[in-house]
């Protein structure tokens, strides 16, 4: 059966009074997933934005077999294992020097969770009376408790308001208004605060929001000025979505704590990393076990998952996988600008590998039922978009071909003749 309607199964963010079943899927290939009956659906948007080089990615394949062959998990207190040692390693080495600590755990929620608890143990342990965090308007950094508290209150975490703890906002910094941010930003910085949390260069469930390095870079350099902690939410960005390997590379600062998750692995299975500077570290190390950083997952380090990583880290090596990244901008680019003036779509806008445009019609916001009509007349046409609201946006995989994309450009194109204002 392709499209499953009577299950005991509880789906995300799924409202199962509207949308009753789901495709049964059971292959995957490159950019393409195929359902039951061979129904075959293009993963536009990376099955939730994972999916780096492609379905499938037969050297990541088969470092997950061979790691199966020795070591399935074990316990990381006390204990460790080589493909956690080495990709630990391998990630110092490969993101913005001064990132000298790898934590691992198992999500990008968790390990954001993780940032802010490193941030306020680092406060605590210096013996500065600094607990506040700011973050950004529209932000989305996780549901878990602490990372809803940080994202912006809306549907997402509305029934949950009394766990919550407050933080301190930050308007986004929108095109020409950058300055607003950035005098918000310094006002609370200067308050002493403990740490600015933001999503670079683009806000991602927040509705596909961009902004420039340079809004970015001025941000560092505030919290900077007041010793205030930088945490760079790229769990979405990391690993080339952006257009370079992480997202903070093109405003050329380092941040103090960062968080990557989703194509760790190529997004072939789940792990996670918060890296951070070794001063944070430092101000846990102490003959006080009271010091320790208390937080742990049963699996964290799983060596499958840090095999799968070591795996995806090797094609990142080769040139080809970066090539790939800049044809697949400038193949986004030249498709994205097709709609630029057209009069049915607003704020049509791109970075590196990601494309968003605004369906102009009366219903706005992430509840908009449009995007259930929208996910329907994709689904229709064999692909996987999921709007959000009136906001449609491409996130592909890295081997996404111009024909590939031509036909989910086409798609666009035709609901917004069938949606349009």
């Amino acid at each position: 059966m392709t499209f499953v309607t009577h299950s005991p199964v509880w789906r995300p963010f799924t409202q199962h009074a509207l949308q009753p079943g789901a495709y049964k899927i059971v292959h995957a290939e490159g950019a393409w997933l195929a359902a039951e009956d061979g129904t075959r659906f293009l993963d536009a948007i990376s099955s939730w934005w994972v999916i780096t080089h492609g379905h499938r990615r037969p050297e990541i394949m088969e470092a997950i077999r061979r790691q199966t062959e020795s070591l399935d998990q074990i316990i990381f207190a006390g204990f460790t294992h080589e493909p956690a040692e080495a990709l630990a390693r391998r990630l110092v080495e490969i993101t913005q020097t001064g990132l000298d600590y790898v934590f691992y755990s198992d999500s990008g929620s968790t390990s954001v969770e993780v940032a802010i608890k490193m941030a306020l143990g680092y406060w605590r342990h210096r013996g500065e009376p600094r607990a506040r965090v700011i973050a950004m308007a529209h932000g989305y950094h996780g549901d878990t408790v602490g990372t809803m508290s940080a994202g912006a209150r809306s549907v997402f975490n509305a029934p949950y308001e009394p766990l919550l703890f407050d933080v301190a906002r930050v308007p986004f910094p929108q095109a020409g208004k950058e300055q607003e941010t950035l005098d918000a930003l310094d006002g609370f910085c200067r308050e002493g605060a403990a740490a600015f949390i933001v999503e670079p260069l683009i806000l991602g469930a927040g509705g596909m929001l961009t902004y420039g390095a340079d809004t970015l870079r001025e941000m560092k350099r505030i919290c900077e000025k007041y010793s205030v902690l930088f945490i760079a939410d790229e769990v979405m960005t990391g690993f080339g979505r952006t257009g370079t390997l992480f997202a903070c590379e093109q405003a050329d600062i380092v941040p103090d704590i960062a968080c990557y998750s989703k194509g760790l692995t190529g997004g072939a299975v789940p792990l996670a990393v918060t890296m951070c500077k070794r001063k944070i570290f430092e101000a846990h190390y102490a003959p006080d076990r009271a010091r320790a950083f208390f937080h742990s997952s049963s699996y964290t380090a799983n060596p499958i998952g840090c095999a799968a990583a070591l795996a995806n880290l090797d094609v990142w090596a080769k040139t080809d996988a970066r090539e790939r990244v800049a044809n697949l901008c400038a193949m986004q680019t030249e498709r994205a600008a097709r709609f630029a003036r057209d009069p049915r779509f607003s704020s049509v806008r791109h970075l590196g590998t990601i494309v968003a445009l605004d369906l102009k019609i009366a219903q706005s916001g992430y509840l908009a039922t449009i995007s259930l009509d929208l996910m329907r007349f994709f689904n229709a046409r064999g692909l996987l978009l999921r709007p959000l609201g009136p906001t449609i946006y491409m996130l592909p995989p890295y081997c996404a071909t111009g024909g590939e994309l031509d036909l989910a450009y086409a798609a666009i194109d035709e609901a917004a003749r069938e949606f349009g204002g």
